[in-house]
């Protein structure tokens, strides 16, 4: 079953199916607190949310957060902030980013972008956008990237559109078209870079790199880089990292570097990368690829130094502890002590594991969370 679920997901970069109706239950499930470290007074960060994506179809996205003031960690926390909310949190987290007061989450199957107050998980506001996919910020605007149709691996799946959203009225101002099925996106200066991956065409996928004038909301260049793209990272030089996940088969997951001050590929690392984060000069990135040739999963921690673009053949966790993680699915360093947070998806359909490793790489504390955790948003403290 899990194999069967992953699969989709990796074919198609999601799965599932939308569904209606309203909560399950009259009784709202308060959140489940959990105390896993020491109180960080002074901490340049609150704390930070985790998403869990939830199974295809199962209407179970859900959101945790970690307090660095308490060091208490709270599970499922969007019912009890709002609780005529139906359906909860909806259908397949995708991304969850801070910008300002507020935290935007991507709800992929339910089409939305879920807006609330950072402080206190409120809704503010729904934005409904098809197929919604990750979401960056710029000078005021949200960016939210669109797969343009529905959930359904098709040869003739429509060309995909960025969708740029206001952040003070919460209104969808323009749309530009991009590639297939677009994923990633980073902003550079006055440009915006967006990962193409053409997940739904297989075997015909995208390879392209969109660049878009911020200025215009125009496509002013496709860069050819490789096929299946996914995840796409900016670094401090005006670097792009942007990785490729191959077709599964005979063409493997790799890692490319665009110069943005080009727009073209000046690097490429031949090391399989499912899933990065950049911070400062360094670029954890960990691999969980699947073949349809061996029927097996392979699962390797790699890290980049992103100033001389050499692989340093590290693993960052330095304690054993990744033989203990099934099936490495986010990752994330807190910007100011450079603690390192995977989440582990284990089978896909019981509860994750989170996972906090001190900048060494060795575990300080783990705690369980909803299902399929992926993905995470750090909160600045309150000045």
């Amino acid at each position: 079953m899990m194999k069967q679920l992953r699969n989709i997901v990796l074919v198609a970069a999601l799965a599932g199916l939308a569904i209606t109706g309203c909560r399950k239950g009259e009784k709202i499930v308060p959140p489940e607190v959990t105390p896993v470290d020491t109180a960080t007074p002074g901490s340049l960060l609150n704390g930070f949310y985790l998403l869990n994506e939830g199974n295809m179809g199962s209407n179970k996205a859900s959101l945790d957060y970690y307090d660095y003031t308490t060091g208490i960690y709270k599970s499922n926390i969007y019912a009890t902030a709002n609780p005529t909310a139906v359906k909860e949190l909806g259908d397949v987290g995708n991304d969850i980013e801070v910008y300002g007061t507020k935290l935007y989450a991507v709800i992929n199957i339910s089409n939305k972008v879920e807006v609330m107050n950072a402080a206190s998980t409120k809704r503010i506001k729904q934005i409904d956008i098809l197929n919604c996919r990750y979401i960056t910020f710029a000078n005021g605007k949200a960016y939210v990237s669109s797969y343009a149709g529905p959930v359904l691996i098709e040869p003739n799946a429509p060309i995909g559109f960025v969708a740029e959203i206001d952040t003070t009225t919460l209104e969808i101002t323009r749309k530009v078209i991009v590639g297939y099925q677009p994923e990633e996106m980073a902003v550079v200066g006055n440009k915006l870079y967006v990962a193409n991956s053409g997940g739904y065409r297989a075997p015909n996928y995208d390879r392209t790199v969109s660049v878009i004038d911020l200025n215009t909301f125009k496509e002013i260049k496709k860069i050819d880089v490789a096929i299946n793209l996914d995840r796409l990272k900016a670094d401090n030089d005006g670097d792009v990292y942007v990785t490729s996940r191959g077709d599964y088969y005979n063409i493997p997951s790799r890692l490319f570097v665009i110069d943005t001050k080009t727009d073209a590929v000046k690097k490429q690392f031949d090391i399989p990368v499912s899933n990065l984060c950049i911070s400062g000069d360094t670029a954890y990135v960990y691999g969980s690829v699947f073949s349809y040739n061996t029927g097996k999963w392979t699962i390797t921690y790699n890290m980049v130094n992103v100033k001389t673009e050499t692989v340093l053949n590290s693993n960052f966790i330095t304690d054993g502890t990744d033989k203990s993680i099934r099936m490495p699915y986010g990752v994330a360093v807190n910007p100011a002590t450079k603690e390192i947070f995977v989440t582990d998806a284990k089978d896909y359909v019981s509860s994750g594991t989170l996972y906090c490793f001190d900048k060494t790489g060795k575990k300080k504390w783990s705690v369980t969370t909803g299902e399929i955790p992926a993905h995470i948003a750090f909160v600045s403290a309150t000045k």
